[in-house]
């Protein structure tokens, strides 16, 4: 099969390494890769969604499961991918989450679990995916970050400062690593319809289903843009909620339910 992709063509399909494609807009990600004839190597906690796609696109997945924040788990998943393929063309760091801060009673090991989640296994996944882009063909590099960096919102402490990190070291990488042709994209979600929007009983305004939001961005991406925004005006609409009363941000940034805080992971 020949694909093109910026402007450039080669016979055989572009390798991919998708990270969170266990469900949400990661899994239907994957999916549209997966329909275009890419090969598709899939990390997750669980592995039981990933056999699916494997199932489903025989030939076409290669199946890498682990906990991303631990990172000898992330340099063995790096090294399974280089003996079976040798190189990557684009690496999508998508695996994250959400975790809703009250001031009032404030934990700071919901900071620490968020932060891990989204911004230390996101550096160890480029430790792993540098040397495989290095080797692949037109690589490029994408990182899903968050339009809730461009406006504070109540109880979002914990996700927004671990995004905002992301952003910063995407945007530096793409400076450092321009010499080397490889490019940096960062996908700005506002609300998209998944596990970790799912569990609020307020209507979040102007929600894309996973499906909607994963075609654009695979869409996009073919362009190479450095930043693919999805839904920019809603920064916009969500300002109010800065001036709202604390009762009223409480109701909005309601804490997901959890039982006890996160169990500190393995570093």
């Amino acid at each position: 099969m020949t694909e093109k992709e910026n402007g450039l063509s080669h016979t055989t399909p572009r390798r991919y390494w998708l990270t969170g494609a266990g469900n949400g807009i990661g899994a239907a990600m994957a999916e549209e890769l997966l329909k275009s004839g890419a090969h598709l190597a899939v990390s997750a906690h669980t592995i039981a969604p990933l056999k699916v796609l494997a199932q489903r696109y025989p030939g076409q997945v290669l199946v890498v499961a682990g906990n991303l924040t631990n990172s000898q788990t992330v340099r063995e998943i790096g090294e399974r991918i280089q003996q079976e393929w040798g190189s990557l063309d684009t690496v999508i760091i998508n695996a994250g989450t959400c975790e809703y801060v009250d001031a009032k009673q404030f934990d700071g090991s919901i900071i620490e679990h968020v932060v891990r989640t989204n911004l230390l296994a996101c550096s160890y996944c480029i430790v792993a995916a540098l040397p495989l882009l290095r080797a692949g063909i037109a690589p490029h590099l994408v990182g899903i970050a968050s339009s809730v960096t461009d406006l504070a919102l109540p109880r979002a402490e914990a996700y927004g400062a671990s995004k905002a990190g992301l952003r910063y070291l995407f945007e530096s990488l793409r400076v450092d690593l321009a010499s080397e042709d490889i490019e940096v994209t960062l996908v700005s979600p506002s609300f998209v319809g998944a596990p970790l929007n799912g569990n609020s009983d307020h209507p979040i305004p102007q929600m894309w289903s996973a499906d909607k939001a994963a075609r654009y961005v695979i869409e996009t991406l073919k362009q190479r843009p450095q930043e693919v925004p999805l839904l920019a005006l809603s920064m916009a609409a969500l300002w109010p909620l800065s001036k709202m009363s604390s009762r009223g941000k409480l109701v909005i940034g309601k804490r997901m339910a959890r039982c006890s805080p996160p169990s500190i992971d393995t570093p």
